[in-house]
Parts: C-alpha cells; sequence; structure tokens
C-alpha cells in the first residue's frame, strides 16, 4: 500500500549520447559530492554578483498582492495560487504546508506538531496557536522506566532517557487540528480548496528535489518483535518502506514520487474535515498502528485533542521587540540570548559593540556563543508545558530582565569558552517553516515538523503518513518540569516569531523562521544580530555563515569559510570547534512588510499599502515567491 513507482533521471557528469544506438545528446542532471567522479563543473568558481554584497545568493524577493516564502518550490507556488484565487495568508499557509507534508515528507506532516503567530490586519493582533502533541494515557515515567528506560544523568535536559524512534515517542498528532483551526479562526476556503494541491500532486506524482533527496531516509522503527518496547530499534518499518521508498531504496533527485495513500488521507480531510483524523477512518488506523506495536494511544486520546491560543513571548532588543512562542517551546531562547548580548557585551569588551566587533573578529563569535550557552542552560532547567507548571510564565519573564541579563555577564570571561559538563548528543531534529502574507496585510509565521527525519519512523498504513515523535524529547527525570506524563506536552524545540520595529504592530513587521532542532532560538538571535545590528537585509542575513552549538555535547559547529576566518582562534579559547558544511544549520525564512507612509487601510480588490520583501535559505531547496 502506498508503493511508489518512477523514472530517475540519470545523474551524468558531462553531456553524453541517449542510448547505445546514438540519439540526442542530454544534459546533465548532477551534484557535486568531493570525489573523483565528479563532473569538470566541480572544479568551478561562483560567479560574482553585479551589486550589493558579493555573497549574497540572490535579491531580496518583493511584491504588493502577496508573498509566500518555504523551502520547497512547488509548496511555495501552491501557497501563491492560492492568494491569486482571492485566499488570504491563512489559506495559503495551509496549502502550503500540506504540499510540503509530501514533497518534504521526512521534516513536516499532518501528524506532527505545529506552532503559528498570525498577524490579523482586522485586529491588528498576533495569535499566537499551540497544536502541538500530547503524551498520550498511559504514558508515565513509572511505565517507561518498567519498560527499561532510565534517565541519563550526563544529559539531564530534553530526551534523558527517553527512545527517540518507534512507537513510545509518539504523541498525539496536532498539525491536522492546526490546520483547520485557523481555517476555521482566520481562513476564508475550506479544506476542500487549499488541500486541493497536495492531494493532486500526490496522486499523480513530483520530481523529488536535491536536498530533500539527500535527506530521505528512514530510521530504523520496530524490533524482530514489533511489540517488544525495549531497546527499540533494530530495522525499517515495512508500512515507511512501502509508503515512502521506490523499489526498496530512496527516490534520487529529480525521480517521480508518488503517494496515494497519503492523496487518500487528504481526500478524507476534505470531505471530512479533521473529524476524519481524530474520530473517523484515520483515528482508527492510528490507534490499530499503536496497539501492534504495543503503543498506549487510544480513541479517546485522540478525539479529545485540543490545541490552544496563547500569548507571546515579547522582549525588546535596541528599539526592536521580539515576539516568539512561549513555552513548551524553545523560543525564549532567543529573548534571552539578545537580552544577554544587550547587557553584557561592552561589559565584556569595554568601548565595543557586535557592531564595531564584526564578523571577522573572533570575539563577536565568542560573544555570541557565549551568550546562548548561558540562554540555554536557563532553558533546559526550566522549560515544559505551562499547564502542568503553575507559574511558568512569570519564570520566563524574570529570565528576560535586564537585571537577570546583568548577573551573568559575570559568567563570560573575554578570551575564554565558559567551562561545561559534557554528557552524550541528542538528535538535531528536522523542521519546515513558512511564511506567508496576502494583499489586506495579514501575515503568517509558521513551523510544522515530524522532530527528527521521517518523526518516529512509523507509517500509517493505508494513509501514508508518518507519526511523529516529539515525546522523545521528554526526560524522565520525576522532578524535572519537563518529565513525561499523560496528555502533557513536551519540550518543544518549533519555534517562530515576528520582529516589529519600535514594538508596534501598525507599522513595518517581519515574520522570523529559522527550522532546525535546537538550531531554532539560536538563529533567531543569530538573524535578528546580523539584520539589527550588522545592518543586513533580509536576504543577506540567511546568506551569511553562522554557527550552531549543542548543548549538551558543547561542539561549535561554524560553517567551512567561518571555520577559516575564526575557528583556530577560538579554539585557542578553548571552544570545541569544528567545520561543517550549511546541512545544520537548518533554513530560514522570512518576509518584511514595509508600510507607505501615511497610507491607509488596503482596498477590497488593490494590492497592500506597501511592500513584502522576502529572503529564503539557499541551504534548503525553496524559494519566496510573490506576484
Amino acid at each position: 500500500m502506498g508503493k511508489t513507482a518512477g523514472i530517475g533521471l540519470v545523474l551524468l557528469a558531462a553531456l553524453t549520447l541517449a542510448g547505445s544506438a546514438g540519439g540526442a545528446p542530454q544534459l546533465a542532471s548532477s551534484a557535486c559530492n568531493l570525489q573523483q567522479t565528479d563532473p569538470a563543473f566541480c572544479q568551478a568558481v561562483r560567479g560574482d554578483r553585479s551589486t550589493g554584497w558579493l555573497g549574497q545568493s540572490r535579491a531580496e524577493v518583493m511584491a504588493r498582492n502577496g508573498m509566500v516564502a518555504s523551502s520547497q518550490p512547488l509548496a511555495v507556488e501552491a501557497g501563491l495560487n492560492i492568494l491569486r484565487q482571492g485566499g488570504n495568508a491563512i489559506d495559503a499557509a495551509v496549502a502550503t504546508a500540506a504540499v510540503l507534508n509530501l514533497v518534504e515528507p521526512m521534516n513536516e506532516g499532518m501528524a506532527g506538531d505545529l506552532f503559528a503567530i498570525i498577524y490579523s490586519v482586522k485586529d491588528h493582533k498576533l495569535h499566537v496557536l499551540n497544536a502541538s502533541g500530547m503524551a498520550p494515557s498511559g504514558e508515565t515515567v513509572t511505565f517507561l522506566n518498567s519498560q527499561g528506560y532510565r534517565v541519563d544523568p550526563r544529559n539531564p535536559g530534553p530526551g534523558s532517557g527517553m527512545p527517540q524512534y518507534g512507537v513510545l515517542p509518539v504523541t498525539v498528532p496536532g498539525a491536522a487540528w492546526g490546520w483547520q483551526e485557523v481555517l476555521d479562526k482566520f481562513g476564508t476556503m475550506t479544506f476542500k480548496q487549499v488541500l486541493e494541491p497536495a492531494a493532486r500532486y500526490a496522486t499523480e506524482g513530483f520530481p523529488v528535489t536535491e536536498r530533500v533527496a539527500a535527506d530521505w531516509e528512514l530510521p530504523k522503527a520496530v524490533n524482530a518483535n514489533p511489540s517488544d518496547l525495549k531497546n527499540c530499534c533494530t530495522a525499517l518499518d515495512p508500512d515507511s518502506t512501502a509508503a515512502w521508498y521506490i523499489d526498496g531504496k530512496p527516490p534520487r533527485a529529480g525521480q517521480i514520487y508518488r503517494n496515494p495513500d497519503l492523496a487518500k488521507a487528504f481526500r478524507l480531510l476534505q470531505a471530512q474535515g479533521r473529524d476524519a483524523f481524530y474520530k473517523g477512518d484515520i483515528a482508527r488506523a492510528i490507534v490499530a498502528k499503536e496497539k501492534k506495536l504495543g503503543g498506549l494511544m487510544t480513541m479517546q486520546d485522540l478525539a479529545n485533542y485540543k490545541g490552544e491560543w496563547v500569548e507571546p513571548v515579547m522582549s525588546d532588543y535596541k528599539g526592536f521587540t521580539l515576539a516568539e512562542l512561549p513555552p513548551p517551546s524553545q523560543g525564549f531562547a532567543a529573548n534571552e540570548m539578545l537580552a544577554i548580548l544587550q547587557a553584557c557585551t561592552a561589559r565584556i569588551y569595554p568601548g565595543q559593540t557586535l557592531a564595531s566587533l564584526g564578523p571577522r573578529d573572533p570575539r563577536y563569535w565568542h560573544m555570541l556563543v557565549e551568550a546562548k550557552t548561558l540562554a540555554y542552560q536557563d532553558l533546559f532547567a526550566v522549560n515544559g508545558d505551562p499547564n502542568f507548571n503553575p507559574g511558568m510564565k512569570d519564570r520566563v519573564k524574570a529570565l528576560l530582565t535586564p537585571a537577570h541579563a546583568q548577573d551573568l555577564c559575570g559568567r563570560i570571561s573575554p578570551d575564554k569558552a565558559m567551562p561545561m559538563e559534557v554528557g552524550k548528543g541528542s538528535g538535531l531534529g528536522d523542521t519546515i517553516v513558512l511564511s506567508t502574507a496576502d494583499r489586506w496585510g495579514n501575515m503568517v509565521a509558521w513551523v510544522n515538523s515530524n522532530f527528527t527525519s521521517f518523526g518516529s519512523g512509523l507509517t500509517v498504513p493505508g494513509y501514508g503518513f508518518v507519526l511523529h515523535n516529539r515525546g522523545g524529547l521528554f526526560t524522565l527525570d520525576p522532578k524535572s518540569p519537563n518529565a513525561i506524563a499523560p496528555h502533557k506536552r513536551p519540550f518543544n524545540t518549533l519555534s517562530a516569531a515576528f520582529v516589529l520595529p519600535g514594538g508596534r504592530l501598525d507599522g513595518q513587521l517581519m515574520t522570523l523562521l529559522l527550522m532546525g532542532g535546537d538550531m531554532q532560538a539560536q538563529g533567531h538571535a543569530q538573524m535578528v544580530v546580523n539584520m539589527v545590528d550588522l545592518g543586513a537585509n533580509v536576504q543577506a542575513s540567511t546568506d551569511m555563515a553562522r554557527f550552531r552549538h549543542n548543548q549538551v555535547t558543547d561542539d561549535l559547529a561554524m560553517e567551512s569559510e567561518l571555520y577559516k576566518l575564526v575557528g583556530g582562534q577560538l579554539k585557542a579559547m578553548g571552544h570545541k570547534v569544528q567545520s561543517v558544511n550549511g546541512a545544520s544549520m537548518g533554513g530560514y525564512e522570512a518576509i518584511l512588510f514595509t508600510p507607505l507612509s501615511g497610507a491607509s487601510a488596503p482596498g477590497a480588490r488593490g494590492p497592500v499599502n506597501g511592500a513584502y520583501r522576502a529572503g529564503t535559505d539557499h541551504r534548503k531547496d525553496g524559494i519566496a515567491a510573490g506576484w
């Protein structure tokens, strides 16, 4: 069921003749893998831009009638077509997310988590949706202990002791609930309209893009005895290989992939709404899959699921306000990281600012990494589901005060890395982010995720989607605010943000998103610094090299050219720095709206009274597109 078929594009190193009989020559479709068999073009150097910063990958995309930015072009076009048909930014976001469920399936799906921040021009407010998953009935520390899982004393943070794949880390999905919720509250279209592009692509097939093909690998998710919950996992889930592989192998770049079972799931949602997922045939299939593998999720767990509308975490940075997701999202670590940078940079380096140090100075990067480390120490200690932790909002608010940031400055040395207790590493996580904007001025920052690549590794047979594994970020430490418990939401890496110049919602607005597990909050802060302190535009900000610091292992990853520039000096300071490519640096999307001076509200038919400018990450396959 769900098995796909397709014809792969032959990867050629140069122009070749097609067929032994001498057909027409074909152009190569190839990538560089730094091997001897690479085609000759891999020896070339990059051409120069004619204007602006030489390192910028492309110009900002600008438009007035609407904008969509995400990590896969077909998904972006689906959202843009919804805007052209008269839909608004919320309609476009759901359409884009649904197509991403198919075209970037390792990262996102209807059985994953969803958070969104929606700016509604009608009431000039930010509306924040938490549609993340909850632990099923019966999932407790005691139950996990009985299955052989114990807290890891070397990794006291999120994920400590938890299995990462298979049925145990699966939480009750929230994304499908959230898709309909935003349409009901802010949209103008129905599932029938916005899910049509995804259903059609799932039936007809699409060519797999380059970065997605590189990431297309299923995790081991079951044991020889499928209901054996201990020491998972030793084998691929047969339902997953049937759904996601072609002839037992991952699809190659350019190969046509189809998923008719996923098309069936989309058609059910079109006809019956989210009840099909939470109370109907899809729900029954989920519970049957869980029961077969020894999972604890029930029909009642699914039927009772609800997301919630919450308030953003907001803080000021040099005249700008950053609005992030509240707990259990890690987003507030970006707010705290910026607060530390604002309070401490001049104290650590008298007479200097981040701008005067600049991104070619190792002290600039040392300051950023140390601020990140301090912010994440607080994040790991405090974060959890607010519904199970009274006073969480006040604790987070206290962490973002200038006084707390000042107290932390003394822990930063100007020339030595902060000593840390090092534990075992944890998974990076995989996610999609997207942003949309419409001609009326509505804007959406959206993050949808399966957590790690292909989530739990388990596919629901007959419906072609994977179950996520966000429960792998609970901890088995019963004293932690993030200890697993029935109906509780785990620590969540997903982050979505808005930047408000001057803290106002009636002027410039910018969505800010950067996918990639624990990269998200530290990535948000880096982007804000790039734009606010260094003056980068929304595209140049992502084209600049960045770092990723692992709080558990204390490993500092830097993109290769940045490592060449400052890696040696940072090593001398004691940082465990290594050179990496862009694969671990996540993927960024942002849309900036700038109103016309003195503009009134947009008319019913005309474009927005201003302009949208968008940036998108060259590390992914995506685009930003407007009309």
